[in-house]
């Protein structure tokens, strides 16, 4: 199976399809192994707001491209340089921080972009939005009491978060790409200008670091690669396992 799609809407749905399905995987990978029973549920919830809004995602994609694919079909059967999501929600947990500051970088993007999919000329985009903006405002306000706890909370606290975002930093470049894909809905009015979204990420995070007496990283690497079905070795490994049950038993119902 390939990601090749005639409609470019149909590619740039898709990306964002893959971007809620594997940061909802590994979001999911923590379940009962949480700091606290509380963020055992509060992440599990994240989890399962972002595949909701994955399936949302895969059947327009469908609609659009007219292959018929299912979700199963777009979950289970397509292999690692088919999916297109960014390199930004395949990095691997990691303690605590780490989720928490890709929680943070990511759902301060995502919300930016369901906002300007609100006012989408592809009405059933625009309803998906509607319904993700009150998800993601939720995941973003998780992810900001979590950095303010941890960044201005103990020197070890701090100290963690500091490297999580030092680690994660680079990665962020990639959201704000453009290419033939995004310059095409953006013309039609379905999507955003991604350039344009950087600017209110850039406002937000930053406003939460102050907050959380942590310093913006500096970094010249800007790894990029995702949007072309070029990830990084622990993606395959993800993957991999959540393909398994489905591959070996092709066809299974429950």
């Amino acid at each position: 199976m390939t990601a090749v799609a005639v409609d470019p809407a149909a590619v740039y749905t898709l990306r964002h399809a893959d971007d809620c399905l594997v940061l909802s995987h590994r979001l999911a990978q923590w379940s009962s192994r949480a700091p606290s029973l509380e963020e055992d549920v509060a992440l599990t919830n994240i989890a399962l707001d972002l595949l909701g809004q994955a399936r949302a995602l895969y059947t327009r994609t469908s609609e659009l491209d007219r292959t018929g694919r299912s979700e199963d079909d777009h979950v289970f059967q397509r292999d690692e340089r088919d999916f297109v999501n960014c390199l930004l929600v395949e990095q691997e947990n990691g303690d605590f921080a780490v989720t928490v500051a890709r929680q943070l970088l990511f759902s301060t993007y995502q919300l930016e972009t369901w906002r300007a999919l609100g006012g989408s000329t592809d009405r059933q985009v625009a309803a998906i939005a509607a319904k993700a903006v009150k998800e993601v405002t939720y995941h973003l306000d998780h992810a900001t009491q979590w950095t303010l706890r941890l960044g201005d909370g103990t020197a070890e606290s701090h100290e963690r978060m500091r490297a999580a975002l030092e680690r994660l930093w680079p990665y962020t470049a990639e959201l704000f790409e453009t290419d033939a894909v995004t310059d095409d809905v953006v013309a039609r009015g379905v999507a955003g200008d991604p350039q344009r979204l950087r600017a209110a990420w850039d406002s937000s995070v930053d406003q939460v670091l102050r907050e959380a007496t942590l310093e913006r990283p500096s970094t010249s690497w800007t790894p990029t690669g995702g949007r072309r079905g070029l990830h990084t070795e622990c993606f395959g490994y993800m993957l991999a396992e959540m393909q398994h049950l489905h591959r070996a038993h092709p066809g299974a119902r429950w």
